[in-house]
């Protein structure tokens, strides 16, 4: 996957501060390029690794019902103006022929997808087909909810402002009491 070249983050982060009209050699800002490419480099820690690879072990278990992960915290860049967004996964899969993940991987897998630059459409996607082909479940249901800094902080600015976004598949596309059964599920308290 991705290397992280930090040296580069270091000089474009200057040139930013120099763009702004800052003078980098002031005293807090003279460790700033250092601490942003370092800032950086976990926060897209989810670009050096497959999140499929989280699911080379699979569990056999006779359970073929609602398995649901909710109000997995999360925080990403908007790759549109990377700034961040943040909120909660709520990740659900009905399993099949006994295949079951540890319920740490699908807290993983939202923090391996999240790490990377990032539209929220596609990170529920992307979390929803991953688990779709790796535990071939009867079907899974992903639901995000985020607040998005460009909503906030330039823009439009209407902080606290919510955008939710889903991704059925298998059984939950079809099943619409299976559907309202799992979104009624992640609602509760």
């Amino acid at each position: 996957m991705s290397n992280i070249d930090l040296k580069k983050i270091e000089e474009a982060v200057k040139m930013i501060l120099e763009a702004i009209g800052e003078d980098v050699n002031r005293e807090g800002l003279i460790d700033t390029p250092k601490r942003v490419s370092k800032m950086y480099e976990e926060m897209f820690s989810g670009l050096k690794e497959d999140p499929r690879c989280l699911f080379e072990t699979v569990f056999h278990e006779e359970h073929e019902e609602l398995v649901l992960v909710k109000d997995i915290p999360f925080y990403s860049m908007c790759e549109h103006h990377l700034i961040p967004f943040y909120g909660k996964a709520h990740v659900a899969y009905i399993p099949q022929n006994g295949r079951v993940a540890g319920l740490s991987k699908i807290g993983r897998l939202v923090e391996s997808v999240s790490h990377r630059p990032q539209l929220q459409e596609r990170l529920t996607t992307t979390i929803a087909d991953i688990l779709m082909e790796k535990l071939e479940p009867q079907g899974v249901f992903v639901m995000i909810e985020a607040e998005h800094m460009c909503m906030t902080m330039r823009g439009l600015k209407k902080p606290g402002t919510k955008t939710v976004t889903s991704c059925a598949r298998g059984i939950y596309e079809e099943d619409d009491v299976k559907r309202q059964e799992v979104i009624s599920f992640i609602q509760m308290s």
